[in-house]
């Protein structure tokens, strides 16, 4: 038998030593791994990419410019059915009172009315300090329409382009919408038919580092209805027009500007609502799955939830056939607000 004072010896060592020593460290190391892959995927959970929506004040008559309803669905869709690691804020009735919901950001989407009324009015200097840090931004319809100069400049840079009053135009009109198939904001989404007030010729940064996501061509059989009017329109009846696109900034942030969205209807159109979901997730800098955001159908009900009170409320009704073949309107003169007398 042998003695224990020499197998306590023997314990102790050099080698022995040494390989409790390395067993040790290497049990500490695989432990801390663990722990860490543990926290990093419990951050994941945690903290998933914050989105902050920036509803406008109430416009125009019910069922049109429907911001906080529209940004409701939108955000709901994203919350709850999607499936994605986002989680988004939605501010109502323009800038938030509390600009802390800014922090952790990674995107801001903002669907309001433009020009007087854009809620940016008054905090360029703190959204572009946002942006610069690498933080997305996505503004809809209203909301690409700034005044060239100094705001349409920012927007340039931000968005990559804005509507601007004499250059641009905004018919009401039926669009065959063609996307963009090499961008994956258009994951999922085969092309649809809408109508909606679709903007068009936009101002592009010159050059134009934009990404067309969404295109289709007006005509005057298409158009319904003559806002404002401009040779601008005019020269691109026929010819294929930028309804939504895309930038990828300098600053690592990115930024998606989209036309449509005047009629609340259209958010119940399945590859319409898809589409701008897509947007919102890659304006985040998150990757848009394969099939792209899912989502469920929305209902007739759930359209006509959350509409801005006015003195004449309208009962919103799904997107129909009878949309998309309206009749075509009496062409107007060239006329916007500011337009220079003759």
């Amino acid at each position: 038998m042998q003695n224990p004072l020499s197998l306590l010896r023997n314990r102790f060592t050099p080698f022995a030593v040494a390989i409790s020593a390395a067993v040790a460290i290497c049990g500490i190391a695989v432990l801390a791994t663990s722990c860490q892959d543990t926290d990093n995927a419990a951050a994941s959970v945690e903290s998933p990419r914050k989105i902050v929506f920036i509803a406008g004040q109430p416009s125009h008559p019910s069922g049109q410019h429907e911001f906080n309803a529209g940004a409701i669905l939108l955000a709901r869709a994203l919350n709850e059915q999607s499936n994605l690691p986002v989680r988004v804020e939605v501010v109502h009735n323009g800038w938030p009172e509390d600009e802390t919901v800014f922090e952790r950001a990674m995107a801001v989407i903002i669907y309001s009315d433009g020009n007087a009324k854009h809620p940016v009015n008054g905090h360029e200097e703190k959204l572009d300090a946002l942006l610069k840090s690498g933080v997305g931004l996505m503004c809809m319809h209203y909301g690409v329409e700034v005044p060239k100069g100094p705001q349409g400049e920012y927007f340039k840079q931000w968005i990559g382009g804005h509507y601007e009053a004499g250059f641009s135009t905004n018919p009401h009109w039926t669009a065959e919408v063609e996307i963009n198939e090499e961008h994956p904001i258009s994951n999922g989404v085969p092309g649809f038919t809408a109508n909606d007030e679709w903007y068009y010729n936009i101002r592009f940064a010159d050059p134009n580092n934009s990404s067309s996501i969404l295109t289709g061509v007006p005509t005057r059989e298409r158009i319904n209805r003559y806002i404002h009017w401009t040779p601008g329109g005019e020269k691109g009846l026929g010819k294929r027009q930028t309804m939504m696109w895309a930038v990828e900034r300098p600053d690592g942030g990115r930024g998606v500007g989209f036309t449509g969205g005047h009629w609340h209807r259209n958010w119940a159109i399945d590859d319409f609502r898809k589409v701008v979901l897509n947007a919102i997730i890659w304006t985040a800098g998150e990757e848009v799955p394969d099939a792209g955001v899912t989502s469920e159908p929305i209902t007739e009900a759930q359209l006509n939830e959350n509409l801005d009170p006015k003195k004449t409320m309208v009962h919103v009704k799904l997107p129909s056939e009878e949309d998309l073949t309206q009749p075509a309107a009496k062409p107007k003169d060239f006329g916007w607000p500011g337009k220079p007398k003759d």
